[in-house]
């Protein structure tokens, strides 16, 4: 059964390539949208394509939606120690505020949630100090962690957004930051809410009810958050996520008067452009020789589902190649890992999934293979 393979060198191996429909990603003119926004960007935040922009680079002060860094920052850190700060008079800021009182204690989770949906100044300048020490030390793993996510033309100041001249940045560069933090399952769940209890460490039993700034969690369907913003010099700044039929947009408008309108026109746009298909399914099946085994080969599948967002009428190529051995030897368990199935988008690869046996494969016994060779 087995010496039809003995001449196949070990190391080598099989490589199937499957091609797809096309697909593109060509960025939508700005004419085509009417936006009272100075700038804009829509972003697709599965694989970070923008579809849509308006002075996407153009620097520009931001408000509270600098919020977005400090939450992420804190949530970050409060996963390994989400310490206790204790607010003091001195963290006291203008503007809007949760009224935080000398002596209130709150983790820095509970902090997060008041400053993401009552966009709370205090609770910005307490976590700077919790976290840091400071706003100027804060400021320094703001623009720390602004270079790790690829925000190229921003720089913080303030952990709350209140005017300064060199605190600014850009749609594009906060839509990227956007698309970070949205993988924060817990910053998720909490932007995500239109209303959310705090509870204090101190007082104790105290507990505050915070209602969400952002109006299109109930004015858009399928919105996910996440933050607004406002001063006199940077005007209304916005952004959002939302997700429909699987597709999830990121929306960023800065200087714009007209923001909710704004947001929904470029996530209608954006969804309207776009779709969810499945780019490798574990239905898909491939045949693997098997040697001394009971079974000559064994079914090999991806071991889950890999999804894409696709823009419709599209001029890009999305590939699979599949790298596996020409054979394996018995026993084969279930569940094995044999090889990779890798999606590429024109040549770049975008997703690597294993690819796993389907069944189990024993070892023949040894009288069983005398048997076999003497017929």
């Amino acid at each position: 059964m087995c010496c039809r393979f003995l001449a196949v060198v070990l190391t080598a191996c099989v490589l199937f390539l499957h091609s797809t429909a096309p697909m593109g990603w060509a960025v939508q003119p700005a004419q085509e949208l009417s936006l009272s926004a100075e700038a804009a960007v829509l972003l697709c935040a599965d694989n970070g394509r923008v579809l849509y922009e308006k002075n996407a680079d153009q620097p520009l002060p931001i408000a509270s939606i600098t919020k977005i860094m400090t939450a992420v920052i804190a949530l970050e850190e409060a996963e390994s120690n989400d310490k206790a700060v204790t607010f003091e008079a001195s963290m006291q800021a203008e503007g809007s505020s949760m009224y935080l009182q000398a002596g209130d204690t709150l983790t820095l989770t509970e902090l997060v949630k008041g400053l993401m949906m009552v966009s709370g100044n205090d609770a910005a300048n307490a976590i700077a100090v919790g976290v840091a020490g400071g706003q100027e030390a804060f400021a320094v793993l703001m623009n720390r962690k602004a270079r790790q996510i690829g925000m190229k033309n921003t720089h913080f100041v303030t952990p709350s957004g209140l005017d300064d001249e060199q605190h600014y940045s850009t749609a594009y560069d906060m839509a990227l930051l956007c698309r970070y933090a949205m993988d924060n399952p817990v910053f998720a769940e909490i932007v995500s809410q239109k209303k959310l209890t705090v509870h204090y460490l101190v007082p104790p039993n105290k507990t505050q009810l915070c209602v969400n700034h952002n109006k299109l969690l109930s004015f858009y369907e399928g919105c996910m958050g996440i933050k607004t913003g406002f001063t006199k010099k940077a005007g209304r700044t916005l952004t959002s996520c939302a997700e429909r039929n699987g597709v999830r947009l990121i929306a960023v408008t800065l200087h714009a008067p007209d923001d909710w309108n704004d947001h929904m026109r470029l996530l209608d746009s954006g969804f309207a452009r776009t779709e969810r298909r499945t780019a490798l399914s574990q239905e898909e099946a491939y045949i693997l020789p098997v040697v001394g085994g009971t079974a000559d080969t064994v079914t090999v599948s991806p071991a889950e589902d890999y999804c894409l967002t696709w823009l419709k009428d599209s001029p890009d190529t999305i590939r699979t190649r599949v790298l596996m051995p020409q054979f394996v030897y018995a026993p084969v368990a279930e569940g094995r890992a044999v090889g990779t199935v890798s999606v590429y988008c024109n040549e770049k690869k975008i997703a690597s999934v294993k690819l796993v046996t389907k069944a189990s494969v024993p070892q023949q016994k040894e009288e069983d293979i005398w048997k076999t060779e003497k017929k």
